[in-house]
């Protein structure tokens, strides 16, 4: 059976996965895991003198570039697709030297990627720390006599990154005095009141809050030391 027509492009090697068993015409070697049209006629990579090429698998666009970079020659490999009547990539024939030399410049660059993303972390860390130490600042400001373990603990839920929480809102980041109340007001809702159990008993949210405000009054007015309660 005849291969169909590959494409090609000057300046562009390309050699070929055959979707059924071929043999070379040269050395008449096969079956062939890949071959190159000479005339229209197969020849395994040896007599294509292409034998001393590696194949490097597609999906690794970052060393693919580069192995190429790096190799003087390099042969695309496709697979004709009969479904879609078409060749598809398959991946790269390329130097062994240059293969390893484009590895080393990847793992450098993840390397360098893994230090850059430490560095992050430990940046965005001693801004969260800050942030949380202001945030329980405010809380304390707002509420003087609520332990300062408390508001840290407080501080420390309601400012946690990427959680949604009102810490992280717009106006919990500016410290607006709404979003740090409504943090505290959360904060003792589900810790010092049955508001969680009443949740897991089948009370509706609306019916919980109802019943467990007073005691909610309660210890934000015990927290705010005078003066009336919070809402």
């Amino acid at each position: 059976m005849a291969l169909p027509a590959t494409p090609h492009s000057p300046g562009r090697l390309v050699a070929i996965q055959p979707v059924k068993p071929q043999r070379c015409t040269g050395c008449r070697r096969g079956p062939l895991s890949s071959l190159v049209l000479e005339n229209g006629a197969p020849h395994c990579l040896d007599c294509a003198d292409l034998g001393h090429l590696v194949f490097l698998p597609r999906g690794d666009t970052a060393l693919t570039r580069r192995s190429r970079e790096e190799s003087t020659l390099s042969v695309v490999v496709v697979r004709f697709n009969r479904r879609k009547s078409r060749y598809e990539r398959q991946g790269v024939l390329i130097e062994e030297t240059a293969l390893a030399r484009a590895e080393e410049r990847c793992l450098a660059d993840a390397e360098a990627r893994r230090r850059r993303r430490a560095r992050d972390a430990r940046r965005r860390a001693v801004e969260d720390e800050r942030f949380a130490a202001a945030f329980a600042a405010e809380i304390l400001r707002l509420f003087p006599g609520c332990p300062a373990e408390r508001a840290s603990a407080i501080a420390a839920h309601a400012s946690v990154r990427g959680s949604g929480r009102v810490g992280r809102s717009a106006a919990g980041r500016a410290l607006s005095e709404g979003a740090v109340i409504s943090a505290v007001v959360a904060a003792v809702r589900h810790v010092d009141t049955p508001y969680d159990h009443l949740l897991m008993s089948g009370v509706s949210r609306h019916d919980a809050r109802r019943r467990i405000a007073p005691a909610v009054q309660s210890v934000l007015r015990a927290w705010q030391g005078a003066g009336e309660g919070v809402g």
